[in-house]
Protein backbone atom coordinates (compact mmCIF):
# COMPACT_ATOMS: atom_id res chain seq x y z
CA UNK A 1 0.00 0.00 0.00
CA UNK A 2 1.32 3.46 -0.86
CA UNK A 3 0.63 6.49 1.29
CA UNK A 4 -0.26 9.98 0.14
CA UNK A 5 2.81 11.44 1.86
CA UNK A 6 5.67 10.40 4.10
CA UNK A 7 5.20 12.67 7.13
CA UNK A 8 2.30 14.79 8.38
CA UNK A 9 3.10 17.51 10.89
CA UNK A 10 -0.08 18.56 12.71
CA UNK A 11 0.09 22.20 13.73
CA UNK A 12 1.82 25.14 12.08
CA UNK A 13 3.03 27.11 15.07
CA UNK A 14 6.70 27.92 15.46
CA UNK A 15 7.41 24.37 16.63
CA UNK A 16 5.58 22.67 13.77
CA UNK A 17 7.25 24.92 11.21
CA UNK A 18 10.72 24.33 12.68
CA UNK A 19 10.16 20.57 12.62
CA UNK A 20 8.75 20.66 9.10
CA UNK A 21 11.78 22.63 7.92
CA UNK A 22 14.21 20.18 9.55
CA UNK A 23 12.45 17.08 8.17
CA UNK A 24 12.06 18.53 4.68
CA UNK A 25 15.71 19.55 4.66
CA UNK A 26 16.64 15.94 5.45
CA UNK A 27 14.73 14.76 2.37
CA UNK A 28 11.38 13.76 3.84
CA UNK A 29 8.14 14.50 2.06
CA UNK A 30 6.23 16.70 4.52
CA UNK A 31 2.67 18.02 4.69
CA UNK A 32 1.81 20.47 7.49
CA UNK A 33 -1.85 20.57 8.50
CA UNK A 34 -3.14 23.66 10.31
CA UNK A 35 -6.71 24.13 11.55
CA UNK A 36 -6.55 27.95 11.46
CA UNK A 37 -6.60 30.20 8.40
CA UNK A 38 -2.87 30.93 8.65
CA UNK A 39 0.26 29.65 10.37
CA UNK A 40 1.34 30.74 13.85
CA UNK A 41 -1.85 32.50 14.92
CA UNK A 42 -2.44 30.90 18.34
CA UNK A 43 0.22 30.23 21.01
CA UNK A 44 3.08 31.30 18.75
CA UNK A 45 1.47 34.71 18.22
CA UNK A 46 0.59 35.25 21.89
CA UNK A 47 3.78 35.33 23.93
CA UNK A 48 6.46 37.75 25.10
CA UNK A 49 8.75 37.08 22.10
CA UNK A 50 11.66 36.57 24.48
CA UNK A 51 14.79 34.55 23.69
CA UNK A 52 15.32 32.97 27.09
CA UNK A 53 18.74 32.27 28.57
CA UNK A 54 17.65 29.05 30.34
CA UNK A 55 17.76 30.30 33.91
CA UNK A 56 14.77 28.94 35.80
CA UNK A 57 14.33 25.35 34.71
CA UNK A 58 15.23 22.33 36.87
CA UNK A 59 18.62 20.82 36.01
CA UNK A 60 18.21 17.81 33.74
CA UNK A 61 14.78 18.87 32.47
CA UNK A 62 14.00 19.01 28.78
CA UNK A 63 13.29 22.71 29.15
CA UNK A 64 16.77 23.34 30.53
CA UNK A 65 18.43 21.14 27.90
CA UNK A 66 16.65 22.46 24.83
CA UNK A 67 16.66 26.10 25.94
CA UNK A 68 20.44 26.09 26.40
CA UNK A 69 20.93 24.54 22.96
CA UNK A 70 18.17 26.44 21.24
CA UNK A 71 19.24 29.89 22.42
CA UNK A 72 22.59 29.69 20.64
CA UNK A 73 21.04 28.14 17.52
CA UNK A 74 18.31 30.77 17.38
CA UNK A 75 20.72 33.70 17.66
CA UNK A 76 22.84 32.21 14.86
CA UNK A 77 19.78 31.59 12.70
CA UNK A 78 18.57 35.15 13.19
CA UNK A 79 21.96 36.56 12.24
CA UNK A 80 22.24 34.34 9.16
CA UNK A 81 18.69 35.08 7.96
CA UNK A 82 18.63 38.72 9.05
CA UNK A 83 15.62 38.18 11.31
CA UNK A 84 15.02 41.15 13.59
CA UNK A 85 16.18 40.45 17.15
CA UNK A 86 18.11 42.14 19.96
CA UNK A 87 20.19 40.94 22.91
CA UNK A 88 18.57 43.31 25.36
CA UNK A 89 19.70 41.57 28.54
CA UNK A 90 17.44 40.99 31.54
CA UNK A 91 17.43 41.93 35.21
CA UNK A 92 15.74 39.60 37.71
CA UNK A 93 14.96 41.76 40.71
CA UNK A 94 14.32 41.14 44.38
CA UNK A 95 12.10 43.92 45.70
CA UNK A 96 11.93 42.66 49.30
CA UNK A 97 14.63 41.57 51.72
CA UNK A 98 13.09 38.10 51.97
CA UNK A 99 13.52 37.62 48.19
CA UNK A 100 17.27 38.28 48.11
CA UNK A 101 18.17 34.71 49.12
CA UNK A 102 16.04 33.42 46.24
CA UNK A 103 18.35 35.20 43.79
CA UNK A 104 21.21 32.98 44.96
CA UNK A 105 19.11 29.87 44.31
CA UNK A 106 18.19 31.12 40.85
CA UNK A 107 21.85 31.80 40.04
CA UNK A 108 22.90 28.30 41.14
CA UNK A 109 20.14 26.78 39.00
CA UNK A 110 21.14 28.90 36.01
CA UNK A 111 24.78 27.86 36.26
CA UNK A 112 23.76 24.20 36.52
CA UNK A 113 21.92 24.73 33.23
CA UNK A 114 25.02 26.12 31.54
CA UNK A 115 24.09 29.79 31.88
CA UNK A 116 27.51 30.94 33.06
CA UNK A 117 27.19 34.60 32.07
CA UNK A 118 24.58 35.39 34.73
CA UNK A 119 25.85 37.99 37.22
CA UNK A 120 24.81 39.10 40.70
CA UNK A 121 24.47 42.88 40.95
CA UNK A 122 23.76 45.13 43.89
CA UNK A 123 20.83 47.50 44.12
CA UNK A 124 23.11 50.43 43.28
CA UNK A 125 24.56 48.63 40.26
CA UNK A 126 21.10 47.66 39.02
CA UNK A 127 19.87 51.21 39.42
CA UNK A 128 22.91 52.53 37.56
CA UNK A 129 21.95 50.23 34.69
CA UNK A 130 18.26 51.18 34.93
CA UNK A 131 17.72 54.44 36.86
CA UNK A 132 13.93 53.99 37.10
CA UNK A 133 14.33 50.63 38.84
CA UNK A 134 13.73 50.02 42.54
CA UNK A 135 15.12 46.80 44.05
CA UNK A 136 17.15 45.28 46.90
CA UNK A 137 19.44 43.25 44.60
CA UNK A 138 19.30 41.65 41.16
CA UNK A 139 20.68 39.12 38.72
CA UNK A 140 21.77 40.25 35.27
CA UNK A 141 21.41 37.93 32.26
CA UNK A 142 23.20 39.45 29.24
CA UNK A 143 22.18 36.62 26.86
CA UNK A 144 18.42 37.17 27.17
CA UNK A 145 16.89 38.88 24.15
CA UNK A 146 13.81 39.55 22.04
CA UNK A 147 12.82 38.42 18.56
CA UNK A 148 10.31 39.13 15.84
CA UNK A 149 8.54 35.78 16.11
CA UNK A 150 6.41 36.27 13.00
CA UNK A 151 9.49 36.89 10.85
CA UNK A 152 11.04 33.76 12.36
CA UNK A 153 8.02 31.71 11.36
CA UNK A 154 7.99 33.20 7.85
CA UNK A 155 11.63 32.15 7.48
CA UNK A 156 11.00 28.62 8.81
CA UNK A 157 8.04 28.19 6.47
CA UNK A 158 10.23 29.36 3.59
CA UNK A 159 12.89 26.81 4.54
CA UNK A 160 10.28 24.05 4.60
CA UNK A 161 8.66 25.04 1.29
CA UNK A 162 12.03 25.44 -0.41
CA UNK A 163 12.50 21.75 0.35
CA UNK A 164 9.07 20.83 -1.06
CA UNK A 165 7.08 20.76 2.18
CA UNK A 166 3.45 21.84 1.82
CA UNK A 167 1.37 23.87 4.29
CA UNK A 168 -2.39 23.30 4.18
CA UNK A 169 -4.49 25.66 6.31
CA UNK A 170 -8.16 25.35 7.35
CA UNK A 171 -7.45 21.65 7.83
CA UNK A 172 -8.31 20.40 11.33
CA UNK A 173 -7.56 16.72 11.97
CA UNK A 174 -10.81 15.14 13.15
CA UNK A 175 -9.60 11.56 13.48
CA UNK A 176 -6.64 9.19 13.09
CA UNK A 177 -6.79 5.49 12.26
CA UNK A 178 -3.74 3.19 12.14
CA UNK A 179 -3.26 1.35 8.87
CA UNK A 180 -2.69 -2.39 8.90
CA UNK A 181 0.70 -3.93 9.60
CA UNK A 182 2.15 -0.72 10.97
CA UNK A 183 2.18 0.89 7.54
CA UNK A 184 1.20 4.29 8.82
CA UNK A 185 -1.98 6.24 9.48
CA UNK A 186 -5.09 7.52 7.80
CA UNK A 187 -6.19 10.98 8.90
CA UNK A 188 -9.66 12.42 8.56
CA UNK A 189 -9.04 16.03 7.69
CA UNK A 190 -12.03 18.30 8.22
CA UNK A 191 -12.70 21.81 7.14
CA UNK A 192 -14.74 22.92 4.16
CA UNK A 193 -14.00 19.77 2.14
CA UNK A 194 -13.48 16.76 4.37
CA UNK A 195 -11.00 14.22 3.05
CA UNK A 196 -8.86 11.23 3.99
CA UNK A 197 -5.08 11.53 3.96
CA UNK A 198 -2.70 8.63 4.50
CA UNK A 199 0.88 8.99 5.71
CA UNK A 200 3.74 6.92 7.01
CA UNK A 201 4.45 9.11 10.04
CA UNK A 202 2.73 11.72 12.23
CA UNK A 203 4.42 14.45 14.26
CA UNK A 204 1.84 15.93 16.62
CA UNK A 205 2.65 19.59 17.34
CA UNK A 206 -0.97 20.69 17.69
CA UNK A 207 -0.43 22.89 20.74
CA UNK A 208 -3.63 23.12 22.78
CA UNK A 209 -5.09 20.38 20.59
CA UNK A 210 -2.18 17.95 20.95
CA UNK A 211 -3.70 15.99 23.84
CA UNK A 212 -7.17 15.88 22.26
CA UNK A 213 -5.67 14.65 18.98
CA UNK A 214 -4.59 11.46 20.73
CA UNK A 215 -8.16 10.91 21.94
CA UNK A 216 -9.03 10.18 18.31
CA UNK A 217 -6.30 7.55 17.79
CA UNK A 218 -7.48 4.00 18.38
CA UNK A 219 -4.91 2.00 20.32
CA UNK A 220 -3.11 4.91 21.91
CA UNK A 221 -2.57 3.91 25.57
CA UNK A 222 -4.41 5.89 28.24
CA UNK A 223 -1.32 5.80 30.44
CA UNK A 224 0.52 7.91 27.86
CA UNK A 225 -2.21 10.49 27.39
CA UNK A 226 -1.71 13.65 29.49
CA UNK A 227 -4.55 16.02 30.27
CA UNK A 228 -4.31 19.64 29.15
CA UNK A 229 -4.37 22.44 31.70
CA UNK A 230 -4.79 25.99 30.47
CA UNK A 231 -3.41 29.03 32.26
CA UNK A 232 -4.18 32.33 30.60
CA UNK A 233 -1.69 35.17 30.71
CA UNK A 234 -2.89 38.72 30.10
CA UNK A 235 -0.70 41.56 28.84
CA UNK A 236 -1.10 45.31 29.23
CA UNK A 237 0.67 47.91 27.10
CA UNK A 238 2.35 51.02 28.49
CA UNK A 239 1.45 54.38 27.02
CA UNK A 240 4.43 56.57 26.28
CA UNK A 241 8.15 55.88 26.37
CA UNK A 242 9.48 52.66 27.92
CA UNK A 243 11.23 53.37 31.26
CA UNK A 244 13.83 50.60 30.81
CA UNK A 245 16.23 49.47 28.09
CA UNK A 246 16.39 45.89 29.42
CA UNK A 247 13.76 43.32 30.33
CA UNK A 248 12.81 43.45 34.01
CA UNK A 249 11.53 40.32 35.74
CA UNK A 250 10.55 39.97 39.39
CA UNK A 251 11.50 36.89 41.38
CA UNK A 252 9.23 34.12 39.97
CA UNK A 253 5.83 33.36 41.45
CA UNK A 254 3.86 30.07 41.45
CA UNK A 255 2.53 29.29 37.95
CA UNK A 256 4.64 31.82 36.09
CA UNK A 257 7.50 34.29 36.04
CA UNK A 258 5.52 37.17 37.51
CA UNK A 259 4.32 40.38 35.88
CA UNK A 260 7.43 41.47 34.02
CA UNK A 261 8.25 44.15 31.50
CA UNK A 262 9.31 43.16 28.02
CA UNK A 263 10.15 45.35 25.08
CA UNK A 264 9.26 44.97 21.44
CA UNK A 265 11.70 45.76 18.67
CA UNK A 266 10.12 49.19 18.30
CA UNK A 267 11.08 50.03 21.87
CA UNK A 268 7.54 49.89 23.26
CA UNK A 269 6.90 48.27 26.63
CA UNK A 270 4.29 45.76 27.69
CA UNK A 271 3.68 44.13 31.05
CA UNK A 272 2.62 40.57 31.75
CA UNK A 273 1.66 37.91 31.81
CA UNK A 274 -0.36 37.30 34.93
CA UNK A 275 -1.77 33.85 35.75
CA UNK A 276 -5.49 33.17 35.19
CA UNK A 277 -6.84 29.57 35.16
CA UNK A 278 -9.33 29.09 32.31
CA UNK A 279 -11.41 26.21 30.95
CA UNK A 280 -11.74 27.34 27.33
CA UNK A 281 -9.64 29.10 24.70
CA UNK A 282 -10.80 32.68 25.05
CA UNK A 283 -8.42 35.57 24.53
CA UNK A 284 -10.17 38.76 25.59
CA UNK A 285 -8.37 40.85 28.22
CA UNK A 286 -10.47 42.02 31.14
CA UNK A 287 -9.60 45.68 31.81
CA UNK A 288 -10.42 45.12 35.49
CA UNK A 289 -7.28 42.98 35.88
CA UNK A 290 -5.29 46.15 35.32
CA UNK A 291 -5.40 47.09 39.02
CA UNK A 292 -3.42 43.97 39.93
CA UNK A 293 -0.81 44.98 37.36
CA UNK A 294 -0.33 48.44 38.85
CA UNK A 295 0.27 46.91 42.27
CA UNK A 296 2.75 44.29 41.01
CA UNK A 297 4.70 46.67 38.76
CA UNK A 298 5.10 49.36 41.39
CA UNK A 299 7.17 46.96 43.49
CA UNK A 300 10.02 47.51 41.01
CA UNK A 301 8.87 50.69 39.21
CA UNK A 302 7.25 52.93 41.83
CA UNK A 303 6.88 55.82 39.36
CA UNK A 304 4.43 53.94 37.12
CA UNK A 305 1.90 56.68 36.22
CA UNK A 306 -1.79 56.22 36.89
CA UNK A 307 -3.94 55.37 33.86
CA UNK A 308 -0.90 54.47 31.75
CA UNK A 309 -1.76 50.80 31.07
CA UNK A 310 -4.22 49.60 28.45
CA UNK A 311 -5.29 46.01 27.60
CA UNK A 312 -3.08 44.54 24.89
CA UNK A 313 -3.46 40.79 24.27
CA UNK A 314 -3.45 37.44 26.04
CA UNK A 315 -2.01 33.97 25.56
CA UNK A 316 -2.71 30.56 27.08
CA UNK A 317 0.06 28.32 28.35
CA UNK A 318 -0.48 24.69 27.22
CA UNK A 319 0.39 23.08 30.55
CA UNK A 320 -0.17 19.44 31.49
CA UNK A 321 -1.48 17.17 34.18
CA UNK A 322 0.04 13.71 33.78
CA UNK A 323 -0.35 10.61 35.89
CA UNK A 324 -2.42 12.62 38.35
CA UNK A 325 0.20 15.31 38.94
CA UNK A 326 1.03 18.71 37.44
CA UNK A 327 3.75 18.20 34.84
CA UNK A 328 5.90 21.25 34.28
CA UNK A 329 8.32 20.08 31.60
CA UNK A 330 8.09 19.46 27.87
CA UNK A 331 6.72 15.97 27.17
CA UNK A 332 8.07 14.51 23.93
CA UNK A 333 6.96 10.95 23.18
CA UNK A 334 8.38 8.55 20.60
CA UNK A 335 7.25 5.01 19.72
CA UNK A 336 9.52 3.73 22.50
CA UNK A 337 7.28 5.55 24.99
CA UNK A 338 3.77 4.72 23.74
CA UNK A 339 4.21 1.75 21.38
CA UNK A 340 2.55 3.34 18.34
CA UNK A 341 4.86 3.09 15.36
CA UNK A 342 5.99 6.26 13.60
CA UNK A 343 4.17 8.64 15.93
CA UNK A 344 5.88 11.49 17.78
CA UNK A 345 3.95 13.65 20.21
CA UNK A 346 4.96 17.03 21.55
CA UNK A 347 2.87 17.95 24.60
CA UNK A 348 3.11 20.96 26.89
CA UNK A 349 5.24 23.07 24.56
CA UNK A 350 5.01 26.35 26.42
CA UNK A 351 7.85 28.74 27.29
CA UNK A 352 10.72 28.34 26.42
CA UNK A 353 9.31 26.65 23.31
CA UNK A 354 10.05 29.60 21.05
CA UNK A 355 13.68 29.70 22.20
CA UNK A 356 13.98 25.92 21.94
CA UNK A 357 12.30 25.41 18.56
CA UNK A 358 15.41 24.70 16.47
CA UNK A 359 16.94 22.38 19.06
CA UNK A 360 13.70 20.42 19.47
CA UNK A 361 13.32 20.21 15.69
CA UNK A 362 16.77 18.62 15.41
CA UNK A 363 15.85 16.14 18.16
CA UNK A 364 12.59 15.19 16.44
CA UNK A 365 14.49 14.64 13.21
CA UNK A 366 16.74 12.18 15.06
CA UNK A 367 13.69 10.37 16.45
CA UNK A 368 12.27 10.08 12.95
CA UNK A 369 15.48 8.41 11.77
CA UNK A 370 15.47 5.77 14.52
Amino acid sequence: MTSDCETVVVGAGVMGLAIAAALARSGQEVVVLERETDFGTVTSARNSEVIHAGIYYPAGSLKAHFCAQGKQQLYRYCEERQIAHCRTGKLIVATRDDQVAELASIQVRAQANGVHDIQRVSADEAQTMEPALSCKAALYSPSTGIIDSHSLMVSLLGDAENNRAVLVTRSPVDGISPLSAGQGYELTVGGENSMQLSCQRIVNTAGHGACHLMDSLRGFPDTCRPKPVMLKGNYFRLAGKAPFSRLIYPVPEPGGLGVHITLDLGGHARFGPDVEPVDTEEYSVDPARCEQFYSAIRHYWPQLPDNSLTPDYSGIRPKLNWQGQPYNDFLIQSPKDHGCARLINLFGIESPGLTSCLAIAAYVQQLCNE
